[in-house]
């Protein structure tokens, strides 16, 4: 037996007559009286009572034509299921992030667009640190991920720019830097910093270092975190000071405050990673596609006006 078999007999049944059966769906009378002939032997009784205008169902041909109905749905719905997964309209996407990536407008703007064009598509976040999140590609735990700059080999992952923000000095609202407009790099070198761990952070890390270094000193670093927010909150607490992403202004943290970098302003690269081999997924090229639809001059500007 065959879904032919099936859709042959369902068509014969909705329309009562072989010869309008046939015609609907575009096959000889002859061949379909046969084909229904070989179903009824293979099921081993009639389905169909022959009438001088048409036919009718047997009990046995009602009680098939039920569940034949039910099963060409289901095959329907099917097919319909699998297209919509392979066009990127269903199943499910797994997006990582670092924990400062919310804080820049652009990430819950995609988030907002995506789960806005495609709400049949299970949506799920899952927070760690670059290098977790590294892992978590590689792994196929996590489908694709905002994250800083990579330490170490890429190899086999695929990597867009986000955006690259501006980096900022966090004081403490009473710190006698805070009365400047601008500062320069140079002005902390005598203050203490607290500093992204390089294990969880190599790439922001490295940036911040590598900018105090040519403004010409090393930061001294007092305290690490692996976390951006901690970095905010234990800066307000007056542990020391930090230089941190622009988006960390919208944390809008009491007891720090935030001034613009005196040029050159290092930057700090937000990214999106995935498995190169994945990377023309439905849903993954969605994703970047979006991405880069809305990473516009006037979003990456954003955080600088803030």
């Amino acid at each position: 037996m065959e879904l032919r078999h099936l859709r042959y007999f369902v068509a014969i049944a909705d329309e009562g007559h072989f010869t309008r059966a046939a015609k609907a769906i575009g096959i000889g009378q002859p061949p379909l009286s046969q084909q229904i002939q070989q179903l009824e032997r293979e099921l081993g009784t009639p389905l169909f009572k022959r009438l001088p205008r048409g036919v009718a169902l047997t009990d046995a041909g009602q009680a098939f034509a039920d569940d034949a109905r039910r099963i060409l749905r289901e095959v329907d719905g099917a097919c319909e299921r699998a297209r919509r997964v392979a066009s990127g309209e269903l199943g499910r996407i797994r997006v990582g992030m670092i924990n400062s990536a919310p804080f820049h407008p652009l990430i819950p703007q995609v988030i907002r667009e995506f789960r806005r064009r495609y709400p049949n598509v299970a949506f799920s976040l899952e927070e760690r640190t670059t290098p977790g999140l590294v892992a978590a590609v590689r792994n196929e735990t996590v489908d694709v991920a905002f994250v800083r700059p990579i330490h170490g080999s890429s190899e086999g992952l695929g990597m867009e720019t986000v955006v690259d923000e501006d980096l900022m000095v966090a004081l403490p609202s009473g710190h006698p830097l805070a009365r400047r407009r601008h500062i320069p790099l140079l002005a902390l070198s005598i203050e203490p910093f607290v500093l992204f761990s390089r294990t969880v952070g190599a790439g922001l890390h490295d940036e911040i270092v590598s900018a105090c270094r040519k403004a010409g000193f090393s930061p001294r670093v007092v305290q690490e975190a692996s976390q951006v927010t901690s970095i905010v909150n234990l800066v307000a607490s007056g542990l020391g000071v930090s230089i941190v992403p622009a988006s960390m202004q919208h944390m809008h943290t009491e007891g720090v405050v935030f001034r613009p970098i005196q040029r050159p302003v290092p930057k700090a690269r937000l990214a999106l990673i995935y498995r190169r081999a994945d990377g023309g997924a439905p849903h993954i090229a969605r994703l970047r596609e979006l991405v880069r639809e809305l990473a516009t001059p006037a979003s990456r500007r954003s955080t600088r006006r803030a």
